[in-house]
């Protein structure tokens, strides 16, 4: 069952109702009596990372979906020398 949001006109207190679809919505607001309106809110459940139809099967150009680790390249590793740092000018030598 879906969580309904509903905010108050007069108090501006926000109330959440369990309720089924086919349920009436709220009229008016359980401390206040005052009349309420349906806030929509953003979902509390975000699918992220790989093995969903945005990510993996949802290619257009009909070629397979890559993974991230496919799809990135190890740098080769270099050895790369650092000079040593020269000692600080005006130290009283």
């Amino acid at each position: 069952m879906p969580i309904y949001e509903y905010e108050c006109e007069q108090c501006h207190k926000r109330t959440e109702l369990l309720q089924k679809v086919s349920d009436a919505p709220l009229k008016a607001c359980p401390d206040c009596e005052g009349p309420v309106q349906k806030v929509v809110s953003p979902p509390g459940l975000h699918f992220k990372g790989s093995g969903w139809y945005v990510t993996d099967y949802a290619k257009k150009n009909g070629e397979p979906a890559t993974t991230k680790t496919e799809s990135k390249k190890t740098p080769e590793k270099t050895n790369t020398t650092t000079p040593s740092p020269k000692p600080a000018k005006g130290s009283g030598d």
